[in-house]
């Protein structure tokens, strides 16, 4: 859209488009990014091709990581077994600081509709809820083993607004209130990595038996393995990419293996270099918006 600039004199006009626009505005790659386990790092791959572009993010003491995610404000935040969840600038993975502490083993990291980051602290079976601008601990939004919640890894926030999470030991997927953190349903069966479709369909990575199961959205039946096969072994980080395929960590193999993003068929190992060892969560960076200025 076009913008009055309000602290210069006469008028500049800003574009600043999301998307295409005769050629004029384009949008920047959105590397793969791949949790590393075993060698504590968080690596990056193209986009395209998923070639090892280099070692994102390893500073800041990070030891263990076992969950990201991007937040509102496009940087990446880091769950570790070391009981914190770090932050990085989302462009370089420059270490910024310890953003929040106090779970116990952050297996999984969401910001929800409120802006707040939720966390699956595994080891005293929790959600926790921290304020997402400052780090600051608010609450316990899921209470210890509420709704049976034990050993919770991979969580997120559905379409309808809810909170759906990963329950290892009871190998279920529950869901809560999303605005109370009140327990609703056992939702689906299955108890990995976890993310909703373009389809609106819920996918769950099954490390046990080396496939992606699929859950229908609303009810939470079961529809099929959507993906397996071609070596796929203890899968873990799911993300469908910019491409509309899904991308999966295959720890077994330690390779990011990809499958159509309609039928599950296996397309390509896709990513595998530069010491990628017990790959897990997985995520696509945002693409920067690119602006154009103009004085008149």
């Amino acid at each position: 859209m076009f913008l009055r600039h309000p602290f210069r004199s006469g008028h500049t006009l800003l574009l600043c488009l999301a998307g295409w626009l005769r050629g004029i505005v384009t949008e920047a790659r959105a590397d793969l990014l791949v949790i590393s386990g075993v060698t504590n790092e968080v690596k990056r791959y193209n986009e395209t091709t998923g070639a090892f572009i280099g070692n994102f993010a390893s500073s800041g003491g990070l030891g263990a990581p076992v969950s990201m995610v991007f937040g509102p404000d496009r940087k990446l935040y880091v769950g570790s077994y070391l009981l914190r969840v770090n932050r990085y600038v989302g462009t370089t993975g420059t270490f910024i600081d310890v953003f929040a502490s106090g779970m116990d083993e952050a297996l999984g990291v969401a910001f929800g509709p409120d802006g707040n980051l939720y966390v699956s602290s595994s080891f005293t079976n929790e959600v926790k809820r921290y304020n997402g601008t400052t780090g600051a601990f608010i609450d316990n939004f899921v209470s210890s083993s509420g709704g049976g919640l034990t050993s919770p890894n991979g969580l997120l926030f559905g379409p309808d607004g809810n909170l759906y999470v990963s329950s290892g030991a009871t190998d279920q997927v529950k869901r809560y209130n999303g605005t109370t953190g009140v327990f609703i349903d056992n939702f689906a069966s299955g108890a990995g990595q976890l993310v909703f479709g373009s389809d609106g369909n819920l996918y769950v990575s099954s490390g046990a038996t080396d496939q992606v199961k699929r859950y229908n959205g609303t009810t939470g039946a079961f529809i099929d393995n959507f993906a397996s096969g071609a070596g796929l072994a203890a899968p873990s980080g799911l993300a469908f990419g910019p491409d509309g395929n899904l991308y999966v960590s295959s720890r077994g193999t330690d390779q990011v293996k990809r499958y159509n993003g309609t039928t599950g068929a296996f397309i390509d190992n896709f990513a595998s270099g530069g010491g990628l060892d017990g790959p897990s969560w997985l995520v696509f960076t945002p693409r920067p918006r690119r602006c154009w200025f103009w004085r008149i």
